[in-house]
């Protein structure tokens, strides 16, 4: 899926990630992507980025 793949991802994307306090019920949050903290190429349950208003969470969707 393209939200594990760290090259799918830009700086400035708009996307949908699940925050960390969020996983049990699974709701997203949008945002706009200020930094990728994965390291890895490929991460199965989501690259981790930080959003441009400082939450971190694993991309689920991207919007554009």
């Amino acid at each position: 899926m393209i939200n594990q793949e760290r090259d799918k991802i830009e700086i400035g994307a708009v996307l949908e990630v699940v925050l960390k306090c969020d996983q049990p019920t699974g709701k997203l949050t949008r945002g706009r992507v200020a930094k990728i903290l994965t390291n890895s190429a490929y991460h199965p349950r989501g690259i981790k980025v930080m959003l441009d208003d400082g939450q971190v969470g694993r991309v689920q969707n991207i919007l554009e």
